[in-house]
Formats: structure tokens, sequence, C-alpha cells
């Protein structure tokens, strides 16, 4: 196998993203730049880094002799639940266990794949995410937006850069908390050592995850979660960071092996991005999360039907 090229960040690229300062020493287009960087096969420092993560001079650089496989996101005749379309917008609710967009390891069966089959074309500069303006974990269900035209592309992507979309959640956990309600306001990054995972680390990303106790079952509560920032694994490192992990959660839980990770996005509120609409949607729970949650209210004598029915209603 041939050596890594390496190259020193010069005066003149300090302060850049690393997928721009890769392009511009290596000779790869920008997309080029950040797959390969995605890929875990190009490093800053000696380190993998985001693709965002701005550049200091002298930083080495270093990446592959060869270019990477190009991936491209096909339509996929797949199912698709989609709740809102229009001309610029869907709303659609993603199924636990389905990839966003296509990435390594992952060519197909996404929910990109299955959107594109549907809609034929979707904007943004990304071949690999088009239209994507936010995305759920893998083994997360439940609501999400996918832009159709380039305007609602933009202005999707500043609305939840400046907290505009007001995303919900639901998850059972394990314990219960004290207080009936609270806000968790610990900074994300990645875990030294380990790429693959995420937790409250210090020089992190902001990050602010509010939650309050919907129901009380023994050795499990129901929290409903309004997220503030949308870091990756968020929920989830942050329930892990006060002691109640998310049920199933095969990467921050207790048991890998149990019913499957039980965190649904069950609400979202926005403004239309064209037609400034005040739009607001509901995603019922998923019958793998109704079936464990029956579960509960038998063995803590509850009434099942009552308890869905608070599910579906909106918070006061």
């Amino acid at each position: 196998m041939a050596p890594e090229l390496t190259a020193r960040v010069p005066q003149e690229l300090a302060g850049e993203r690393f997928d721009v300062a890769l392009s511009s020493l290596s000779g790869l287009t920008r997309n080029q730049a950040q797959i390969v960087i995605r890929q875990g096969l190009a490093r800053l420092g000696g380190h993998a880094a985001h693709p965002s993560r701005k550049v200091s001079p002298g930083e080495e650089i270093s990446w592959p002799p060869r270019e990477p496989e190009h991936l491209h996101a096909l339509p996929q005749d797949l199912p698709l639940a989609v709740v809102f379309e229009d001309e610029h917008l869907m709303v659609v609710v993603k199924p636990r266990g389905q990839v966003v967009h296509p990435a390594a390891g992952h060519r197909d069966g996404t929910l990109v794949n299955a959107v594109l089959h549907h809609v034929g074309e979707l904007p943004g500069g990304d071949e690999m995410r088009p239209g994507i303006v936010h995305r759920l974990d893998k083994d997360t269900s439940g609501l999400m937006l996918v832009a159709k035209s380039e305007l609602a592309f933009r202005r999707l992507q500043r609305m939840i850069a400046g907290r505009a979309v007001h995303r919900t959640y639901d998850a059972l956990v394990y314990g219960t908390p004290k207080l009936a309600a609270g806000t968790v306001a610990r900074p994300i990054g990645r875990r030294p050592g380990d790429r693959q995972r995420f937790g409250v680390v210090q020089g992190g990303r902001e990050a602010v995850t509010h939650w309050r106790l919907r129901e009380s079952f023994g050795r499990e509560s129901w929290l409903r979660l309004q997220l503030e920032t949308g870091r990756t694994h968020q929920i989830r490192v942050h329930l892990q960071s006060i002691g109640l992990p998310v049920v199933g959660d095969p990467v921050y839980g207790r048991d890998p092996q149990g019913p499957g990770q039980l965190l649904h996005a069950v609400r979202l509120r926005l403004q239309h991005p064209v037609t400034m609409a005040e739009l607001s949607f509901f995603a019922p729970w998923p019958q793998d999360m109704l079936r464990h949650l029956e579960d509960l209210c038998r063995a803590q004598h509850l009434d099942f039907g009552e308890v869905v029915e608070r599910i579906g209603r909106e918070d006061s």
C-alpha cells in the first residue's frame, strides 16, 4: 500500500474548514475531501476530525494517495411514510433501523434513496445527503424534514441553526428522575480514543436538552424532551450523563441486546420556510415502543389506553 500523503497547513489557509484545507492541499474536490474525511481516511494532526473543524498554521494533514470511493445517492423503491408534502418541503416518518443517507457501509436502503424515488431530485450540494437539513440516528424513529427546493433548503438550514425549528422527542429511560422537569446543558464532543462514541467533554460543542417526566413505571420512565441544539447523539449522551439512559440504546444504554432503542421524534413545529404558514406534526409511537409501554402499564396496573391518549396530547 502506498504511504499516505501529508502537508502542513500554510498561513493562507489558517482558520479554514478541514475539508476546504484538504481540498486545497490535495487537489481533491470539496465533495471528495468530505467523503475521505467521513470515511476516516484523512487526519488532522494525526487524528480524525469533523469536516467543519477549523485548521491552524503548521498542523499536519494526511490523506490517502488514491481517489476516494465515490458515493452517490440513487433512487430506490422503498417504503416511505409521508405526512406532509408540497413543492418545497416534505415531512416524513423515519423507521427505527433505517440510515438517513448513504455513507461508507450504507450504500443503499436509506431514507434519501426512498425520497429520491418519490420526488426524482433533491437540492443541496452534497451528493450523499441531498435535501437533508437535519438527521436522526439510525436507531431513532420519528419525524424528519426534507427540503425539495433550493430556497427551502437554504432557509431551513438557517432556521435550524437559529433554533426556529422545534423538535420534541419521547423516550423510555431506565430510572426515575428526582425532579419533574429539568435541563441538561453540557458540552458534547467525541470521546478521546473512540471516534464512534460521543460524551460530555470539556471543550465540546454547546448542547442543551430540556426534559419533563410524563410517567413513571417503577424501574423505567417516560420522558418528553425538547432539543434546543442538535448535536450528534445529543439526547442519548445527555440522558446517560444524568443516569437515565434510553432503554435499548446499543451504545450508551444498559442493555444493548434489549428491546431496541426506544427514542422517537414525536412532534415537529416550524414556520413553513416559503409560505410562512405555521406547521405542526405528530407521529404516533411505533409498535415496538407501544408493546413495551403496554408491558410496563400491565406491570404497574395502569390503564394502557389512558396512557396512550396522554401521549397524543399537546404539552400545556
